[in-house]
């Protein structure tokens, strides 16, 4: 609220409660509440203040509640859910799945089975992230999309975490970051391109973006850098016996302090976007922001949802719970799809377990790009956005400055070592993908070629990662049930990766 000067004619008290009573009708997307909602909020705001903290809090709870919109029924939310994406007809291989492990089907079955199972799951997430949206707002809709679409990695990291598979776990972390950062953000700058100059990104989220993800590929470079520094092989043609169990647990108090610490980042940077510093502004788009979000946003306010948001709640958590059922029998599956399909640890945890998540959204790009192909062929074509879908970045950032430090923590509480030194080839190919989309949303624009840039990279990384077996030294410091210096002796005694390396190459 601005200052009055002094030359201005101060208000009576008539005409300032008349003021703050008309703020308060109002939410703080501009969406007029019901009468009962805005007659009892009007004391709560002091005079020249603004609105409050309460007005905030009942105007969100009404929005959450559908006051203003047309009620929707129990039995026509169910309908809305089941109707919701032709890709729900995969959850007919669920039940065959689970079956399929129970009844000790063949492994490579299962796996597949569960792999297709959890493809609709991961849409039905998408759905009801969208959905919540219309209730919750810009900000925190996209919030709440972010983290329901990293559920499904979130949940296999957790399962991969309690099975103690920690090498796998930290390559499908770098995986699904490096995924979020190339492959599902350049297939819609390709196709959401494909039709228009160039399409426009938010530049107070891009530059916030930058230093976010700058942070986190510089926080996982530190460890490695580290361990490189004391590594006396780095500098002598003598081998050496570097890694040990003291040395590991000081990479494990190391990671858990940088946990914490990038824990506070992100939250601070939510804290950051949805209520920054100012009056008035919580909740509210930057002053910066695209025509085209601010229009997505009158959009969120006027459509009519498809569904209750308590049944979007609960169908939320039964799909949680159905993902985590389906991800640990996949997971029990992975011994042996790797040894009868030949398959590094490396390309398995890098690559295709990450594609899990991109099934989904793989499959309803191919479809819209055939879809808006025919209608551009009939003469109908659609009028391209100028806003470019860029949430799966925040997805990576998400997952690195959030679902990674939490990993560490939970693996801290279960006694598993697991730490942040991650492999050198890992390392590599995240902060050059960090370095290529940092370069490429500097601008706050994109178009079609940058888009196949990105695509194009990301097939270099999975090309180059079907030959590479792993660091040998990293992977003897995850070692789960044994010390350090056993599992030495044991890959000693097995003749060790660098060996397979280079048979594999020869």
């Amino acid at each position: 609220m601005a200052t009055k000067s002094p030359s201005e004619k101060p208000l009576g008290m008539e005409e300032e409660l008349a003021i703050a009573s008309e703020r308060v009708s109002t939410d703080g997307d501009g969406q007029n509440l019901p009468t009962h909602i805005q007659s009892d909020d009007s004391t709560n705001v002091g005079l020249g203040q603004g609105r409050s903290l309460t007005s905030i809090r009942r105007n969100a709870w009404a929005r959450f509640n559908g006051h203003g919109r047309k009620r929707i029924g129990f039995l026509q939310s169910v309908k809305a859910v089941v109707a919701s994406s032709y890709l729900n007809a995969l959850l007919l291989f669920l039940p065959f799945a689970w079956l399929s492990h129970l009844k000790r089907w063949d492994q490579n079955m299962t796996f597949a089975l569960c792999f297709v199972s959890i493809i609709p799951l991961e849409k039905i997430f998408d759905w009801c992230g969208e959905q919540m949206a219309l209730y919750l707002g810009l900000s925190l809709g996209d919030l709440l999309i972010i983290t329901l679409n990293n559920a499904v990695e979130a949940t296999l990291a957790i399962i991969l975490l309690l099975k103690c598979e920690l090498k796998i776990l930290q390559s499908t972390i770098i995986g699904v970051i490096v995924l979020h950062l190339l492959l599902i953000p350049g297939t819609a700058f390709l196709i959401g391109g494909s039709g228009i100059w160039e399409q426009h990104l938010h530049p107070h989220l891009s530059q916030l973006n930058n230093s976010l993800l700058t942070v986190g590929a510089m926080s996982i470079l530190l460890p490695t850098a580290l361990f490189s520094a004391l590594d006396g092989s780095t500098l002598s043609s003598e081998a050496t016996t570097l890694p040990s169990d003291e040395l590991r647990a000081s990479f494990l108090h190391f990671s858990r302090g940088t946990a914490v610490i990038l824990l506070v980042i992100y939250i601070c940077s939510r804290i950051f976007l949805t209520n920054p510093p100012g009056e008035d502004n919580a909740l509210e788009l930057h002053p910066t922001a695209p025509e085209a979000l601010r229009n997505m946003e009158r959009e969120l306010r006027e459509a009519e949802p498809k569904v209750n948001s308590w049944v979007c709640l609960g169908t939320i958590i039964i799909t949680i719970a159905l993902m985590g059922v389906t991800a640990e029998f996949l997971v029990d599956s992975l011994q042996n799809v790797r040894d009868s399909r030949n398959i590094t640890e490396e390309w398995f945890g890098l690559i295709l377990l990450p594609l899990v998540s991109f099934a989904a959204d793989g499959a309803v790009a191919v479809v819209y790009f055939l879809r808006t192909s025919l209608q551009y062929y009939w003469g109908k074509p659609q009028v391209p956005s100028e806003l470019a879908k860029a949430r799966a970045i925040d997805l990576s950032i998400q997952f690195s400055l959030f679902w990674m430090p939490f990993f560490v923590l939970l693996a801290w509480w279960v006694n598993k070592p697991l730490h942040m030194l991650f492999d050198l080839y890992e390392v590599a190919v995240l902060i050059s993908s960090a370095f290529l989309v940092n370069h490429v949303i500097a601008d706050a624009k994109t178009n079609w070629v940058e888009g196949l840039i990105m695509i194009g990279f990301y097939m270099i990384i999975a090309l180059w990662t079907w030959f590479y077996v792993g660091q040998p030294g990293q992977k003897v410091m995850l070692a789960c049930t044994t010390t350090v210096a056993t599992a030495l002796a044991n890959e000693a005694a097995g003749g060790g990766a660098t060996n397979g390396l280079v048979t594999g190459l020869l």
